[in-house]
């Protein structure tokens, strides 16, 4: 993975924030331990997106090492609703500034330097970034669009992470990297749920059975059945009716289909 690239122009262009309403945040979420940092960031546009990243996910702290523009119109465009986040950013000079309050901190990075730190699948990492969340501040540390992160930098995190990528091609964006990494924490963490599925009302097993009976009395009206070698088809329906769960709602429907069916033969 390479944090970096300029930001691809159009595609966070304000779009529905409605997608995934549905899903319900955790009471308690450990994700407000954590602090996302951006260091060196030259094009305002991605400090933006990355803040949209962020909220996407439950996080709120965003932290500027340095940044070439802060604020912008372009950062505030491409936050599409996540502005709130950037009137809360904090600017500082530099990582250790960043850092100050942090008990943990995670650098990403595709490239392993020769330092003596190995480079960890985020994924691997993300759930002993969470254990260290619950005694203090935890920080994910992103560099330079260009460049990333410097090997001072990375030496002053605990933890040197990355994301599986297309070996031939592993080039993330800077906002698609801290959407990843906020992804992960959010999974780990487990700071959304699903909303249950509806309660069905499904069918009882009498139902059922008078459907079948329907359909078995207009398949011998119709010519399809012969009642003196029905062979196995009563077996198969009743297999077939088993398969497709079906609602009560849904058997009436199919009564009235039959009906109407059998009395437009009727009638014809």
């Amino acid at each position: 993975m390479h944090v970096g690239g300029p930001r691809e122009a159009s595609f966070l262009e304000r779009q529905d924030d409605r997608v995934g309403q549905n899903y319900t945040a955790m009471p308690t979420s450990a994700l407000s331990a954590f602090s996302v940092v951006l260091v060196a960031t030259s094009h305002p546009g991605n400090i933006g997106a990355a803040a949209r990243a962020m909220k996407t996910m439950g996080l709120s702290r965003l932290v500027l090492v340095s940044p070439r523009h802060f604020p912008h119109e372009q950062a505030t465009a491409l936050a599409a609703g996540a502005s709130d986040v950037l009137l809360a950013a904090r600017v500082v000079p530099d990582l250790a500034s960043a850092l100050a309050g942090s008990r943990f901190a995670v650098g990403f990075s595709a490239r392993g330097r020769g330092l003596a730190q190995p480079v960890q699948a985020w994924r691997s990492v993300a759930p002993e970034a969470l254990d260290a969340a619950r005694g203090g501040e935890v920080a994910l540390v992103f560099g330079n669009e260009t460049s990333g992160l410097s090997n001072d930098e990375l030496l002053a995190c605990h933890r040197h992470a990355t994301f599986a990528a297309n070996p031939a091609y592993p080039s993330l964006n800077l906002a698609a990297a801290v959407q990843i990494a906020c992804y992960e924490l959010a999974c780990a963490s487990s700071a959304f749920t699903a909303p249950a599925a509806p309660a069905r009302n499904l069918a009882t097993s009498g139902e059922r059975d008078a459907l079948r009976r329907k359909l078995l009395e207009g398949l011998v009206e119709c010519g399809f059945l012969d009642p003196s070698q029905p062979g196995r088809l009563d077996e198969r329906m009743r297999r077939l009716a088993a398969r497709l769960d079906l609602e009560s709602e849904e058997v009436a429907l199919l009564h009235g289909m039959l009906d109407a069916l059998r009395h437009g033969r009727r009638a014809g």
